[in-house]
C-alpha cells in the first residue's frame, strides 16, 4: 500500500483507497469541496501571516490561528478562521511548524477543538 499524501488545499492526510489505485499519483486533494477551493491569495497570505507573528514571538511560544485570522481579515476575521487552520496544516505539511492542544503536539488531520501552533522544535 502507498503512503498517504497531504491535500494540497487544507492539508489533511489522504489515506490511499482501491478505488484511486491507477490514479494515485495524481490525488492531489482530499475531496471535491478541497478541489474546488484550492490555495488562494488570502491562503498564502495566511500562511505569511503566521511565520511572521512566530517570527516575532520566543522560539517556544505559540499562536493561535485567530490571530493570523485577525491580522490578514480585519473587522471580517471570522470567516478566515477555518481558512487560517488549513494554512497553518499546510505548514505542518512543510515541516515549518507544529500544531498543539495542552501544549502537545497533535496530528492536524484529527485536531478538534482549539488548537496553537508553534514552530518546529
Amino acid at each position: 500500500m502507498p503512503e498517504p499524501k497531504v491535500c494540497v488545499s487544507c492539508g489533511r492526510t489522504i489515506e490511499w483507497r482501491k478505488k484511486w489505485e491507477r490514479d494515485w499519483d495524481q490525488v492531489r486533494y482530499c475531496s471535491d469541496a478541497c478541489r474546488r477551493h484550492k490555495v488562494s491569495d488570502t491562503d498564502r497570505a495566511l500562511e505569511t501571516s503566521i511565520r511572521d507573528l512566530l517570527s516575532r514571538r520566543a522560539a517556544d511560544a505559540t499562536i493561535c490561528p485567530s490571530e493570523a485570522a485577525r491580522a490578514v481579515g480585519g473587522e471580517d476575521w471570522r470567516e478566515l478562521m477555518e481558512p487560517a487552520r488549513r494554512a497553518a496544516r499546510r505548514l505542518v505539511a512543510a515541516g515549518e511548524v507544529e500544531i498543539t492542544q495542552g501544549g502537545k503536539v497533535v496530528d492536524p488531520s484529527t485536531a478538534k477543538g482549539p488548537i496553537r501552533v508553534r514552530r518546529v522544535r
